[in-house]
């Protein structure tokens, strides 16, 4: 019985080290970390990516974004698209408000940036 505790407070001690959230302190790395995992989830296999996919989004959204806290997005503004799908356009703006990043920042700070989404954009020529 001792071992199996010991063990399951090993698990849970390793399990809270791996979901503590790096702290960024400086504006520009937050904006330049928050693109990087933009970019991540922007990829194929990313959140995003399946997001868009599984909801047909299609097109170029141009959008501002604030984030605070421990990586919340605090507000989505749409600036310009391509699309006139207003309900893809919805659709996006909740998914985006519900995503996380994966670092955390001074409470009461936030930080807005702007980040240009690419959704299966077709080529004319």
């Amino acid at each position: 019985m001792k071992p199996l505790v010991l063990f399951s407070l090993f698990i849970l001690t390793i399990t809270s080290f791996a979901q503590k959230l790096e702290m960024i302190e400086d504006k520009d790395q937050i904006i330049q970390r928050a693109r990087l995992e933009l970019d991540s989830a922007m990829a194929p296999g990313g959140v995003l990516y399946t997001f868009g996919k599984e909801n047909g989004i299609q097109g170029m959204f141009t959008i501002d974004m604030t984030i605070r806290g421990r990586g919340e997005v605090a507000t989505v503004f749409i600036v310009n698209s391509d699309s006139d799908n207003f309900p893809n356009q919805n659709k996006l703006k909740d998914r985006l408000k519900m995503f996380k990043f994966n670092f955390k920042m001074q409470k009461d700070k936030s930080y807005k940036f702007q980040y240009i989404f690419k959704f299966d954009v077709i080529q004319t020529n």
